[in-house]
């Protein structure tokens, strides 16, 4: 009885999707659980797995195709895959090595000498649907202390750490790094016990844990492990000139890895162009000219996803002031070494701009609204959102309630999360909600730019760099320090007159501190 396959329950939100991509063929066997077809929405892509095991029989949709929630996009049903008996006989095959393999396994003392578990994946939040191992901080047979970190996963808002159950040692890596996992998802297996007497990665047949089920290959005289096979094809690498240290000379990943780091294994100039045609040589180029590829990291995809979507969603537009940093320096310079002692934290320029922020953002209720849909919804509260910039990317960790907050707590929570940010330590809930946002390009030399909405906020605050010019005051020319600030705002949701107001309101209240005690 063939089984259907069903695209998924699209939220509300959605009203359709397109097929993105088919990964397996009429024919094809698949197993459950198995990723079939992908479907592209205009917010997320949703995978669609096998409800059942057998050979999918036929696809209803082509790639490209507009489908609705719940519709049927195909079908699985029992039978062989192509390739009929010959199929059924490397099948055959496979199952007895694997049997023979477990066996060999069974009487061999189990690694690190006690109870085997599960690495898996931690529990994601409902608003991350998968993440990518960043990183193995340990190798199969290295000794390892309860809770020492074994491997990092990188999701589109945080970095989320996996750590040791007990001591003991790695036993076998079922998730190599750059692989997408989702929640929960078994990432090795880890044994009690010393270290040392863990399976080797000889020991461990890697080819189906490494690639889900994909198969070695033979290219010429060689056999190649999946993982070994992706790095050859990323890197164009001559086979030929790998040496293999897996069972029976097969190609394992180190073996590649080890290839691109010596440079050993890259292919003739003859045999790279695939051809034997004569082509104009290529112009003298005197020194080194190094290249590197590496594939996006998913914070970066997701912030590149949501500042082009800012952009093309939002009738964004920017207005600009400058304002006299005077007064603010000097109120610095003379309670700085009180405020240290006083609250074991500097005194900087962010907390001021946060509590300026937060009485301007009372004053225009618009600026500090957010639009969902077709409708407009106020806060009455004040969430602003600081902007740190970090090696991974730019993270946006949100102070709640500012205008309840004193000055100090502003700084202090600014350092708490700076110092988060760049060790990867921030939650997922630090990150969410934000009425408004604070970005401060200044601390890296910019003197003027233009900040890019953070959705589904209405308007974000530029601050720059202070810079000594020539200014008019009193019908006299004074050196001031001044800055440049900069309001992106939605012209949806924002007047121009509103935005302006709003930002005259943060440059008075910054040249006249006191402003910010007496609420005037």
């Amino acid at each position: 009885m063939a089984t259907e396959i069903k695209a998924p329950t699209f939220p509300e939100s959605v009203a359709e999707g397109s097929v993105a991509a088919w990964h397996k063929k009429p024919g094809d066997s698949v197993e459950r659980d198995e990723l079939i077809v992908e479907i592209e929405t205009d917010k997320v892509v949703l995978e669609v797995l096998a409800p059942e095991a057998g050979v999918l029989s036929e696809t209803l949709v082509e790639e490209g195709d507009t489908v609705e929630s719940e519709q049927v996009l195909g079908r699985i049903g029992e039978g062989e895959a192509k390739g009929g008996k010959a199929s059924a006989e490397s099948g055959d095959k496979q199952d007895a090595k694997a049997e023979k393999s477990s066996d060999a396994k069974a009487d061999k003392p189990a690694a690190g000498g006690g109870e085997k578990h599960e690495v898996k994946a931690p529990t994601f939040p409902e608003s991350i649907q998968e993440g990518t191992v960043a990183s193995w901080n340990k190798q199969v047979g290295e000794a390892v202390k309860r809770d020492e970190v074994l491997a990092e996963i990188e999701t589109d808002k945080v970095v989320l750490e996996v750590v040791a159950p007990a001591d003991g040692a790695l036993v076998e890596i079922k998730a190599e790094e750059g692989s997408q996992v989702e929640s929960e998802a078994v990432l090795g297996i880890f044994a009690e016990g010393a270290g040392g007497e863990a399976d080797t990665a000889a020991d461990v047949e890697p080819a189906a844990s490494a690639d889900d089920g994909a198969s070695d290959e033979q290219v010429g005289d060689k056999i190649l492990a999946p993982a070994a096979r992706k790095l050859v094809a990323e890197h164009d690498l001559d086979v030929s000139k790998i040496e293999g240290t897996g069972k029976g000379g097969r190609i394992l990943k180190e073996d590649v890895q080890r290839a691109v780091k010596e440079g050993s294994a890259a292919k003739s100039a003859k045999a790279s162009t695939g051809s034997t045609k004569a082509t104009a040589p290529a112009p003298a180029v005197e020194g080194e000219r190094p290249e590197k590829r590496v594939p996006m990291s998913r914070l970066r995809q997701t912030i590149a996803k949501r500042l082009v979507q800012a952009q093309q969603t939002a009738a964004m537009l920017t207005t600009y002031n400058e304002v006299d940093m005077g007064a603010v320096m000097e109120l610095r310079a003379q309670y700085k070494d009180t405020f240290v002692k006083t609250h074991d934290v500097k005194l900087g320029f962010m907390g001021f701009f946060v509590k300026a922020a937060s009485e301007a953002l009372k004053r225009f209720p618009d600026v500090n609204a957010s639009i969902d849909g077709t409708d407009i919804v106020y806060h009455g509260y004040q969430d602003i959102g600081v902007a740190v910039s970090t090696d991974r990317g730019l993270v946006v960790p949100v102070l709640r309630d500012t205008d309840s907050m004193k000055i100090a707590d502003v700084e202090k929570g600014i350092v708490d999360f700076g110092k988060r940010a760049r060790d990867g330590k921030l939650g997922i809930d630090e990150m969410q909600g934000g009425t408004f946002t604070i970005t401060n390009g200044g601390i890296f030399g910019s003197l003027m730019s233009t900040p890019i909405i953070n959705p589904p906020q209405t308007a974000i605050l530029g601050m720059h760099k202070i810079q000594e010019r020539p200014m008019a005051v009193n019908g006299k020319v004074e050196i001031r320090p001044m800055m440049y600030l900069a309001v992106s705002y939605d012209h949806r949701m924002i007047d121009g007159k509103d935005a302006v107001q709003f930002l005259v309101t943060i440059k008075e209240l910054l040249e006249d501190p006191a402003r910010l005690l007496l609420d005037i």
